[in-house]
């Protein structure tokens, strides 16, 4: 019953009593017990991208009215794996003039960046890399080195066209940071900590509902950090090519297309994390497992609008985008933490339901504030476009007359 409730602290107990009874010292023991969790925990992660890759790609058909992946095995199970395969086994191409060192680095940032974010998301009350107190601020920090690989790959390949993918890449990477880094401060404020799985548990009633303002700019934010539509500019296909990694070939394309559908995963595990409860849910402490369920479900059903949002609607201009995040997405970020401070601080979390309304009614008060400042913008923005040249008259068509010619009797 044990090893059924809580499966992975019942192998982690029996592992560790096994190699201390080999005589190793307490210290090997811990360091063993970290680089086994490490290993399996990155592992883990990549073959389950590989499922994740065919999923993607069949909701994508079936979203816009298409098969997807439906040759290589049954319901093209096996088309990721046909795919990685070929990968391995493409030549490595590094570019004349290219700085070797850099180039042959960023791929690795990449991809480390996305497994780092695992090491501190809770998979249930009992199971996650480590519970460090400052659990949101490392999400912070470790997402700057995914930046740094964008930014080396195309200062690095010796093409104009990375190098022009990569400063759009790295400037609405770090446009979006600013609204995303402040609306993480809101389940802190709302949890009393920065530790993961400590907001987990606090939330008794999910923060989407105690700071939905919060919680949809955080969204929109996450998709513009994954460089998906419609924030993909760094992937203009009429414009850049393939953006910052188009001198890449094989096995180190591989990594940057595993991180970037990894990527589109664990931020809706964090997004299900910080504003769903995570793992929290009726019997999750009791039954560890049933918490791994939860948060495998509200993370499904987070990823499963972002892909319906990726292959529906259509790319911004790179103005738009800029714009959209420092205009209307940074403002309403800050507006929603001072609300949320005010009214945490009137009703602190003793008071239950009161303190939940209180913030509920404080967020549908400044999202109606924020929607009508944006449309008096709009409008204001309208008048003061300034006009180019009149309208022209249009011609009026002239109709031509057809002479008809004599029928001549031969």
């Amino acid at each position: 019953m044990i090893f059924i409730a809580d499966p992975i602290t019942f192998i982690t107990t029996w592992l560790n009593s096994v190699l201390t009874g080999w005589g190793i010292p307490a210290i090997w023991v811990q360091f063993i017990m970290f680089i086994l969790g490490a290993g399996l925990l990155a592992l883990g992660a990549m073959i389950f991208t590989i499922g994740l890759i065919w999923l993607e790609r069949k909701l994508g058909g079936r979203v816009q009215d298409r098969l997807g992946p439906n040759r290589v095995g049954p319901w093209g199970i096996f088309q990721t794996i046909a795919d990685m395969l070929k990968i391995f086994t493409k030549e490595l191409i590094t570019p004349v003039g290219a700085d070797k060192f850099l180039y042959n680095l960023a791929p690795l940032l990449a991809m480390a960046a996305v497994l780092g974010l695992w090491a501190v998301i809770p998979l249930s009350p009992t199971v996650f890399g480590t519970n460090i107190n400052v659990g949101v601020l490392y999400l912070i920090g470790i997402g700057s080195i995914g930046e740094l690989g964008i930014i080396m790959a195309g200062l690095s390949s010796n093409n104009k066209y990375a190098l022009l993918g990569g400063f759009r890449a790295v400037a609405s990477l770090l446009s979006y940071e600013v609204p995303m880094a402040i609306t993480l401060l809101i389940p802190v404020m709302l949890a009393g900590s920065m530790g993961l799985n400590d907001i987990a548990s606090a939330q008794k009633v999910a923060f989407i509902f105690q700071a939905p303002v919060a919680a949809l700019v955080f969204f929109i934010a996450a998709i513009a950090e994954n460089g998906r539509a419609p924030f993909d500019l760094m992937e203009a296909d009429s414009e850049i090519v393939a953006g910052f990694n188009i001198e890449y070939s094989g096995l180190k394309f591989g990594m940057y297309y595993v991180a970037d559908f990894l990527h589109a995963f664990t931020s809706a595990m964090i997004f299900a994390t910080l504003f769903l409860g995570g793992w929290n849910g009726p019997g999750a402490e009791q039954y560890p497992a049933l918490g791994f369920l939860y948060l495998l479900i509200k993370t499904a059903l987070v990823y499963l609008l972002t892909v319906t949002i990726r292959f529906t609607v259509p790319r911004l201009r790179i103005d738009q985008m800029m714009a959209f995040a420092w205009k209307y997405l940074t403002p309403l970020a800050l507006a929603s933490l001072l609300v949320t401070a005010v009214v945490d601080k009137a009703a602190p979390a003793g008071q239950g339901l009161l303190r939940v309304a209180l913030l509920i009614g404080a967020n549908i008060v400044l999202f109606l504030i924020a929607d009508r400042l944006v449309t008096l913008y709009r409008k204001q923005h309208e008048k003061a476009r300034k006009v180019v040249s009149d309208d022209r008259p249009v011609p009026v068509a002239i109709r031509s007359t057809v002479v008809e010619e004599p029928e001549v009797n031969s």
